[in-house]
C-alpha cells in the first residue's frame, strides 16, 4: 500500500510555471508506475503524465505534451510535475496516481491509489 501527498499548487498567471511535488510512503514506491491526472469543474478527469518505474519512460496527454515535463526520484520517493506555459484552460485540481499493474503508461487508466489533490488556478 502507498499513500501519497500532493503539493506545489497555487495561483499563477497564464504563462507562467508551477511545479508539483507528490511525496510517497512506503518502502516500495519505486515499484509502482506514477501518474498526474486533473479535474476540472463540471469536467471529466484527464490523464496528464505518466512515468515508468525507473523514470526512464514518459507519457503525456495531448493538451499537455511540450509544457510539462514528468520525473520521479526514487531516492526521496517523490514525483513532479513541472508545468510550464500555463494556460487558463490548465485550471483544474490535480491528483498523483501509484499504479502497480503500470496501465497508466500505455492504457491512460489509473492505479488503485490517490493523493488528495492540489489546485492550479491560471489566471489569464
Amino acid at each position: 500500500q502507498v499513500q501519497l501527498v500532493e503539493s506545489g499548487g497555487g495561483l499563477v498567471q497564464a504563462g507562467g510555471s508551477l511545479r508539483l511535488s507528490c511525496a510517497a510512503s512506503g518502502r516500495t514506491f519505486s515499484r509502482y508506475a506514477m501518474g498526474w491526472f486533473r479535474q476540472a469543474p463540471g469536467k471529466e478527469r484527464e490523464f496528464v503524465a505518466a512515468i515508468n518505474t525507473s523514470g526512464s519512460s514518459t507519457y503525456y496527454g495531448d493538451s499537455v505534451k511540450g509544457r510539462f515535463t514528468i520525473s520521479r526520484d526514487n531516492a526521496k520517493n517523490t514525483v513532479y510535475l513541472q508545468m510550464n506555459s500555463l494556460k487558463p484552460e490548465d485550471t483544474a485540481v490535480y491528483y498523483c496516481n501509484a499504479d502497480i499493474l503500470k496501465r497508466v503508461l500505455t492504457l491512460k487508466v489509473p492505479g488503485d491509489y490517490w493523493g488528495q489533490g492540489t489546485q492550479v488556478t491560471v489566471s489569464a
